[in-house]
């Protein structure tokens, strides 16, 4: 009898020595990993790998303190994850990251902590729920959860234990990576900023010490002045635009509407910048209409950069193309154009954060931004967004979004 208990702990002790060996490996892992949408996928795989469940989540508070956001989970796709929200009232998630303290709910049916929102919205099924505080240096930042012990079992102290202490390394893994993020971004901005504001510098400087500035002369800097101005402008409204979608503050505001009518209404704010340039731009459009439940404002915006973006890089008297079409459940809408085309060895960095094509002598530049900010746009909707460019002939930019009506 006294051999048997002597065993028991013996096994009890190799397992926790076991489970310590793999979390000393987690924390190897997630001390390397400053990619920060890397970081959150490895550590929601990590904790249901842990603890044996079907499920499992990292949801970070917003920035108002008003709702927990999921920033990753395995049972959801990345492209619905920005609009799913837990109130801090009336849910698991709120109240650990409330009262900092973690909890364990065998049933959720029996709890009134737990927020059916979110299992309706997907058609899931939760039934059991573990969830911990991430807290770092006293600040809760957000809650890692995992849900349904595999077989039904009742989730055990070694869970709770393995949980917790993933909890406590994640947090600091991700606040590690999020400042390292914003320093990446900082970096590249300044950098970015730099080059209008020398300009901006440098021709009001010659204005202020030159003496009867010829008027033509005096036109060009000006011009130069107020050129570098806007763009520098569009520059910090864009990645203003660009830091609110990365973070998750921006949200949807969909409506039933038709696409085409979002795709008329940018063609015609593009036509005098294609005029400009001779540039033949047509439609072709679905008949007799293409619903979809999107943010009208934002899929607006892609378009019009896409259209944009055609006719800058173009060939004076070239075409662009703008095509509406349903296919199945989804609609395609393709923006075709006529210009260059994209070198295939910077094709794969098109959508990159500060990318901008090779510029023709006194073209106005880019941001860098704007492919960026559209492909963010476009998997917030869940849809995709790709390239297909032959140089010499054109570019074709295909944005595919689910024909989904509320």
């Amino acid at each position: 009898m006294v051999e048997n208990s002597r065993d028991l702990v013996i096994a009890g002790l190799l397992r926790r020595l076991a489970r310590m060996q793999q979390l000393l490996i987690v924390a190897r892992i997630l001390n390397e990993t400053l990619d920060l949408e890397t970081l959150l996928r490895y550590i929601v795989e990590t904790a249901t790998d842990l603890t044996g469940t079907e499920a499992g989540s990292v949801l970070l508070l917003d920035s108002k303190g008003e709702h927990l956001r999921f920033a990753a989970a395995t049972n959801i796709k990345p492209s619905a994850l920005r609009e799913l929200s837990v109130p801090m009232e009336n849910s698991v998630a709120g109240w650990v990251l409330s009262t900092g303290k973690a909890m364990i709910i065998p049933d959720v049916h029996q709890s009134q902590f737990f927020y059916v929102g979110v299992d309706e919205v997907l058609g899931f099924h939760t039934r059991s729920i573990m969830a911990v505080p991430l807290e770092i240096h006293e600040r809760r930042i957000g809650v890692l959860e995992v849900v349904n012990k595999i077989g039904d079992r009742p989730f055990t102290d070694d869970d709770m234990e393995s949980l917790m202490i993933l909890g406590s390394l994640a947090a600091v893994s991700i606040e590690n990576a999020r400042l390292f993020q914003q320093s990446d971004l900082i970096s590249d901005v300044v950098h970015e900023l730099r080059t209008p504001l020398t300009s901006i510098i440098g021709y009001s400087k010659m204005l202020l010490m030159m003496d009867n500035v010829p008027a033509a002369m005096q036109k060009q800097f000006l011009g130069t002045i107020h050129r570098e101005a806007s763009r520098l402008g569009d520059m910090v409204n864009n990645y203003l635009d660009l830091a609110r979608l990365e973070s998750g503050r921006a949200q949807l505001h969909r409506e039933n509407v038709d696409l085409n009518e979002v795709a008329l209404e940018a063609a015609e704010l593009m036509r005098p910048q294609a005029a400009e340039r001779d540039i033949a731009l047509t439609l072709e459009l679905c008949a007799p209409a293409c619903p979809a439940h999107v943010d009208k404002a934002r899929l607006h915006q892609v378009l019009a950069n896409l259209l944009s973006n055609a006719i800058k890089y173009n060939r004076p008297g070239g075409k662009v193309h703008l095509t509406v079409a349903p296919a199945g459940d989804q609609a395609h809408i393709r923006v075709q154009d006529t210009g260059e085309g994209i070198p295939p060895d910077i094709l794969p960095h098109i959508f990159d954060k500060f990318f901008r094509g090779e510029e023709k002598e006194g073209q106005v530049k880019g941001t860098g931004l704007g492919l960026s900010i559209a492909k963010q746009i476009v998997e917030m909707h869940g849809g995709s967004i790709e390239v297909q460019s032959v140089p010499g002939e054109g570019s074709t930019f295909t944005v595919v979004l689910p024909l989904e009506t509320s």
